[in-house]
């Protein structure tokens, strides 16, 4: 018995399933899992750029707010409509869609001559970051085994906090390099803008590994290609009782209707109450202010005293903390499960950002009202940073990712974990907006940040079930 009841002669075949086989899995997981390398890379690389573009356009707080969250608009709206254009053209080919979109955004921030060119830009690359955040999760657990699923899943997350790395990491090289982000660098561009354009190189790479990798049985399934469902499952799980997986995948694809957002209907505020919870997971892990250490460190260090060359470092450092933390939740996911991991992680962000709120909300203003921290303030709230970036990194980071592309029926999954990303990007792009304006109220931000962090506990104590072990099919029986 498992916890979950009888083990079923599926989960029996992973069981058996031989090392060449989990390989397979592993490396067409990490090859879906670039996109969420390119998400991170799109999202991050705009912290190094920040101040360079407030600067450089004359913008205000408000227009900056906007030029960072663009990218957000346009994850939102390519969440929304991903999971239909991969019903429709199948799941590489929206990879394929998202690499193309990374690349114009590359070139088209890298060169923009005025604010407006670098939003619309950015709003493109926002697009390819909905595609492939929505496509990564689905794809990896279509063609994960059920019993590596959450480590396999786990790696859209590790992808994402590697891309924030790199990016970050890439932004202070080339900014020290030019001697600021400000300074003219090479081809008379400016090191900020050498920052967008780089991220042209991974997105090639990204586009021509999704060539490498087949298309998901489950989808091959659904569009009658059963002989190649059949080739893609044998290297997935072996010859032994292949025939038994494909059936249970046909009854389950059998009993669906073509999907559309009609699917997820239901009596709870119009929507399925499993619906509801996939939305609560997606905007809890954004309203806990995570991206405002992404997007806003540094100006936010060099806000409370640093140079803006240990700003740069800080937020390197901290992104390094982020990658360590989620290979802890790698290693621990399908051991402890998902709800334990998430529990912990509110705990330990509502503390956390407990003090950061209360540090920041004591601290006095300068002439510009911008709080000023003492050597021992600044230190504290440094190390509150980043062991809230712990507390997020080895639970609602990856566990939220795993969650929405394993949490819902094979019915609704494309339409749930289309509406469920939209949400998250929005709520993404709520926090982001708003920043720049609470700037000079950091208590008053973090203070709201951990109430949401208790709210998120109590969220999931309440209505979030575990998924650890069960096969996705299982997902129609509580749909």
């Amino acid at each position: 018995m498992s916890e979950h009841g009888p083990v079923s002669d599926v989960e029996s075949i992973y069981d058996d399933q031989d090392t060449s086989s989990g390989k397979s899995a592993i490396r067409i997981a990490s090859v879906a899992a670039l996109g969420g390398f390119l998400f991170g890379y799109d999202s991050a690389v705009i912290n190094g750029a920040v101040s360079a573009v407030e600067d450089h356009f004359a913008v205000s707080s408000e227009s900056l707010g906007f030029a960072v969250a663009s990218a957000l608009l346009g994850a939102a709206a390519g969440a929304f409509t991903a999971g239909g254009i991969a019903d429709k053209v199948g799941r590489l080919s929206v990879m394929k869609i998202a690499a193309v979109l990374f690349l114009i955004s590359a070139l088209g921030t890298g060169f923009a001559n005025s604010l407006t060119m670098l939003i619309i830009f950015r709003i493109i690359g926002g697009l390819g970051v909905g595609f492939a955040s929505v496509i990564a999760p689905a794809y990896i657990a279509e063609i994960a085994p059920a019993h590596i699923r959450g480590r396999l899943g786990s790696l859209q997350q590790l992808a994402i906090v590697t891309g924030i790395f790199v990016s970050l990491l890439v932004d202070y090289l080339l900014a020290n390099a030019a001697g600021g982000s400000r300074e003219e660098l090479w081809g008379g561009l400016e090191a900020w803008r050498w920052m967008f354009l780089a991220m042209a190189v991974p997105a090639v790479i990204y586009g021509v590994l999704a060539l490498t990798i087949p298309e998901s049985p489950r989808y091959l399934i659904a569009t009658h290609k059963i002989p190649e469902a059949r080739k893609v499952l044998s290297a997935l799980l072996g010859e032994k009782n292949l025939e038994v997986k494909i059936d249970r995948i046909r009854a389950s694809v059998a009993r669906e209707k073509k999907p559309s957002m009609a699917d997820v209907k239901g009596p709870a505020l119009g929507l399925m109450p499993i619906v509801w919870v996939g939305i609560g997971l997606s905007v809890f892990q954004q309203f806990v202010g995570i991206n405002v250490i992404f997007y806003y460190s540094n100006i936010l260090w060099e806000a409370v005293g640093f140079s803006e060359d240990d700003s740069f470092k800080i937020t390197v450092f901290t992104s390094i903390v982020n990658i360590l933390t989620t290979l802890i939740a790698i290693a621990s996911i399908d051991k402890f499960g998902r709800k334990p991991l998430l529990l912990i992680g509110s705990t330990g962000m509502a503390i956390t950002l407990g003090i950061m709120a209360f540090i920041f909300g004591g601290a006095p203003l300068n002439a510009e009202g911008i709080p000023q921290l003492s050597d021992a303030a600044g230190m504290i709230a440094l190390v509150a940073a980043n062991l809230f970036v712990v507390a997020f990194g080895m639970s609602w980071g990856p566990v939220v990712w795993v969650l929405l592309g394993e949490k819902f029926p094979n019915k609704i999954r494309a339409a749930a974990l289309s509406l469920a990303a939209a949400a998250q990007w929005v709520a993404n792009w709520l926090i982001t907006v708003s920043f720049p304006k609470l700037r000079d109220t950091l208590g008053i931000a973090y203070g709201f940040y951990a109430l949401c962090a208790v709210l998120s506990f109590v969220f999931v104590w309440k209505w979030v079930s575990e998924t650890k072990g069960k096969e996705l099919e299982e997902m129609d029986d509580h749909a």
